[in-house]
C-alpha cells in the first residue's frame, strides 16, 4: 500500500510532501473495462485500458517485475493532481465543518483522499489506498505535532518550506507505525 502525504499552507503553497510505501501485501489492481473485452485485446492495448481507468504510471509494474514505481515523474504528478484537485472540497468541507479531522473527503479511482485541518488553517492531505481510518487519525496527529514543534524552532520561518532531516525522519517513522 502506499500513502502520500502533502502539507500545504493556508493559500495552498506545498511544505512538505511525502510518498511512503507500507510493507503490508496488496492486491493486484483490477482494471474494470478489461472484464469484457477479449483477451488478444487486453494485451495489445493494456497502456490505453489502463490510461482509461486513470491509473496510468501507478500501478503498472515495471517490464523486470518487482514493485510499481510511485516516484516516477509521471506517477508523481498524477498524484499531485489528484491532492490538489481535493483542495476543492476539503474548502467546502471546512465551511460547514469544524472538525480537524476529514476522513475519506474525496475518492478517484483506488485512492482516497483524508485530511486533517490545523487550526492555523494548514491542509495536511494523504492519499492512501486502504481504509485504516484509526492508523490516518493518529498519523495526522503526530504530523500535526510534529509541525507544530517545527513552528516553534525560531530558526524556522512560518509558511516556508519544511527541510529538516529530523522532521522527516519523524514523520516517516510515524508513517511506519501508523500506516
Amino acid at each position: 500500500m502506499s500513502h502520500h502525504l502533502f502539507l500545504l499552507s493556508p493559500n495552498d503553497t506545498p511544505l512538505y510532501s511525502l510518498t511512503h510505501q507500507s510493507s503490508k501485501p496488496t492486491t493486484a489492481p483490477s482494471y474494470p473495462l478489461s472484464s469484457n473485452l477479449p483477451s488478444w485485446s487486453t494485451t495489445t492495448f493494456a497502456g490505453t485500458l489502463s490510461a482509461l481507468s486513470g491509473a496510468a504510471g501507478l500501478n503498472q509494474a515495471p517490464a523486470g517485475g518487482g514493485a510499481p514505481r510511485i516516484g516516477s515523474g509521471q506517477g508523481r504528478n498524477v498524484v499531485q493532481m489528484i491532492a490538489y484537485a481535493s483542495l476543492d472540497v476539503i474548502e467546502e468541507l471546512m465551511r460547514t465543518n469544524s472538525a480537524m479531522y476529514l476522513k475519506g473527503v474525496d475518492k478517484f479511482n483506488e485512492w482516497t483522499v483524508s485530511a486533517f485541518i490545523t487550526p492555523g488553517n494548514m491542509k495536511f492531505v494523504l492519499l492512501h489506498d486502504g481504509k485504516n481510518d484509526d492508523g490516518v487519525k493518529a498519523f495526522f496527529t503526530d504530523v500535526w505535532d510534529l509541525y507544530v514543534k517545527t513552528m516553534l524552532n525560531p530558526f524556522h520561518s512560518a509558511h516556508t518550506a519544511i527541510k529538516s532531516a529530523v522532521f522527516d525522519g519523524r514523520v516517516r517513522a510515524s508513517a511506519r507505525r501508523h500506516l
